[in-house]
């Protein structure tokens, strides 16, 4: 079946929205709306339109290029911390495990706590860091001293910025063309 054969309702056009200044509002995961959330705010005069697909919907009265890339127009600004997540965790930590610098898929990787719990370790930026299991298992209730297991980074809070640094080394799986010129990713481009 032709790909405009498709309808509209069937597919999958993602919006890639950008904050007022045309970067998009978080690289990992990447700021996208589904097509609707894109034509509502098209409607409600909230975002500019830079970039559309050639697929149209269609009221009554009105016909509509579905948008590929919007510009919020207003400015939402960063926060200034991160939220203490698992998965912030994970990406401060580029998905490696801090003892043997070996990256993992997310499911492989887990928790690991400096101090450990069972001796009053806390569960904070600076005393958890990401480890795979069999890591995680041989370090076990020690402290890095008593097991010579030193983290290859030390610990810290990082600042949203530069967990959208280290998002940018991850690209999704799907980048329409129409974004490319709004992405910049820690890959080598065509010559």
């Amino acid at each position: 079946m032709p790909d405009g054969s498709i309808p509209v309702g069937e597919r999958h056009f993602p919006a890639l929205v950008l904050n007022a200044d045309f970067r998009p509002l978080s690289y990992f995961p990447l700021s996208v709306w589904c097509w609707q959330d894109a034509v509502k705010a098209v409607f409600l005069d909230r975002v500019a339109v830079l970039s559309e697909y050639d697929q149209e919907v269609h009221s009554p009265s009105q016909t509509i290029r579905l948008p590929s890339v919007i510009a919020l127009k207003e400015y939402i600004p960063a926060a200034r911390r991160p939220a203490f997540t698992r998965f912030n965790v994970f990406l401060r930590d580029r998905f490696e495990c801090q003892y043997c610098a070996e990256p993992h898929a997310i499911q492989d990787l887990t928790f690991d706590h400096l101090i450990p719990r069972s001796r009053g370790g806390r569960t904070t930026w600076d005393n958890v860091v990401t480890a795979c299991g069999p890591c995680n298992l041989r370090k076990g209730s020690r402290l890095p001293r008593e097991c010579r297991m030193f983290p290859r980074r030390p610990p810290r809070q990082p600042t949203t910025w530069e967990l959208q640094e280290n998002g940018r080394s991850f690209p999704p799986n799907y980048l329409h063309e129409s974004w490319r010129d709004y992405l910049y990713w820690d890959t080598e481009l065509e010559s």
